[in-house]
């Protein structure tokens, strides 16, 4: 499959080809996560250290960036 077969509209190649179906844009009206502004949910996760942070409790008053990558199939 050449390079060229692989990209998509945004002119991105990826290991798929751009027709498949992993590679399209999902409906207008799927959940893609929250608006900007709103408050998440709280939740936890482990720091590299293997500890479980807290977004809201473990912050305090500070305010964060939280970051969301989308699989590696692009």
């Amino acid at each position: 499959m050449s390079r060229e077969e692989r990209r998509d509209e945004f002119g991105f190649a990826g290991p798929l080809p751009a027709s498949h179906r992993l590679r399209k844009i999902h409906d207008p009206g799927f959940p893609t996560g929250p608006e900007i502004g709103e408050r998440l949910p709280d939740f936890e996760l482990e720091d590299h250290t293997g500890r479980r942070v807290s977004l809201h409790a473990d912050r305090g008053n500070s305010k964060a960036a939280v970051v969301f990558f989308r699989s590696a199939v692009w």
